[in-house]
């Protein structure tokens, strides 16, 4: 995903070249241009990322503690099994 500040700095010398240019439809046109781009991109925001990575990280966790369990319901089962055939 870009970085913030690339894309304000890309901004900000557009801004700069486009104030010392005649043509003032040319920023209008290339910021449609390159929010069409963008709009084509698959991004998203950091809330958004952050918000999945959180949900992920509680996910693994509760994974990791019903996989616990269940190694601990099979051993349970398996010494039973072993008992009854003694």
């Amino acid at each position: 995903m870009p970085d913030a500040r690339l894309l304000e700095e890309i901004d900000r010398k557009m801004k700069e070249i486009l104030a010392q240019s005649p043509a003032a439809d040319l920023e209008k046109n290339l910021r449609a241009l390159l929010a069409s781009a963008f709009s084509r991109v698959d991004l998203v925001s950091r809330e958004e990322f952050d918000v999945q990575r959180e949900l992920l990280s509680r996910t693994r966790a509760r994974l990791a503690e019903l996989e616990a369990k269940l190694a601990d319901l099979e051993a349970r089962q398996n010494a039973g099994g072993r008992r009854q055939k003694g």
